[in-house]
């Protein structure tokens, strides 16, 4: 049964910081497809991007995998069943990951670890994914987390990530901003419960530019990346490694 995301639709005298506890986790398909523009489209280009690069005998990586909807997607689109690694630090998230994706035929080779992912090796990767988790990473440690991708990757692989990312000019970001609330309200959700989840996540989602991105990545080694999907401030690219 699918749980309706109300969790900031109560007012409280002080807002805690979002984690991915019991609570989320009972509720994070709805809230995920409430909240985030396009969620769906980014599920269906991972399919696809695995069908592409996916590789005999090498590993596939999602990393920050919650309820583990990318990793599903990219064992349907392999044509090689890789081993997929599915590694996120929230036993919430994981009990409920383990339960969700029993109910596909193609998660068998779907392999759920608890562990920080950035302490998590990389080895004989062809597709890495993060799909909205680098922007809950502690910003000193992002750089590292994409270079040590890098070198788990081997030559042809991909990393595959997905962020909230700002624009560089104030105006244009607080564009951005509102036409996502107003797909938020769209949705279902209050002025209330918009802004509460605001509060809740200000300290520990800190946003990048694609600019910022871009020489992130390029910095590690990647070849070259492309900006395949975007809508509003949610965006989706390619690493790719020669």
């Amino acid at each position: 049964m699918k749980h309706v995301d109300s969790i900031f639709s109560e007012p409280v005298n002080q807002v805690s910081d979002f984690r991915f506890d019991d609570q989320v986790a009972d509720v994070f398909p709805d809230m995920i497809t409430r909240s985030v523009p396009g969620y769906q489209d980014i599920l269906d280009s991972i399919e696809r991007l695995a069908a592409m690069y996916a590789k005999p005998n090498q590993r596939i990586y999602d990393l920050g995998c919650s309820l583990g909807a990318a990793s599903l997607a990219a064992a349907h689109g392999s044509q090689h069943n890789n081993e997929i690694y599915a590694i996120d630090n929230s036993s919430a998230m994981l009990s409920r990951c383990a339960r969700y994706i029993r109910q596909f035929s193609h998660s068998e080779s779907i392999i759920l670890c608890e562990d920080d992912i950035t302490e998590t090796s990389i080895d004989n990767a062809c597709i890495v994914i993060m799909n909205f988790t680098l922007q809950f990473i502690s910003p000193e440690k992002r750089d590292q987390v994409i270079k040590k991708i890098f070198d788990g990757l081997n030559p042809g692989g991909i990393l595959i990530l997905s962020e909230k990312i700002k624009a560089p000019q104030p105006l244009a970001n607080n564009l951005l901003i509102e036409l996502h609330h107003q797909f938020k309200r769209d949705n279902g959700y209050s002025e209330l419960e918009i802004s509460q989840k605001r509060a809740a996540l200000e300290n520990i989602m800190q946003l990048n530019t694609f600019e910022e991105h871009k020489a992130r990545i390029e910095q590690s080694g990647f070849e070259s990346i492309a900006l395949y999907y975007k809508r509003f401030n949610f965006s989706s690219m390619v690493a790719l490694k020669a």
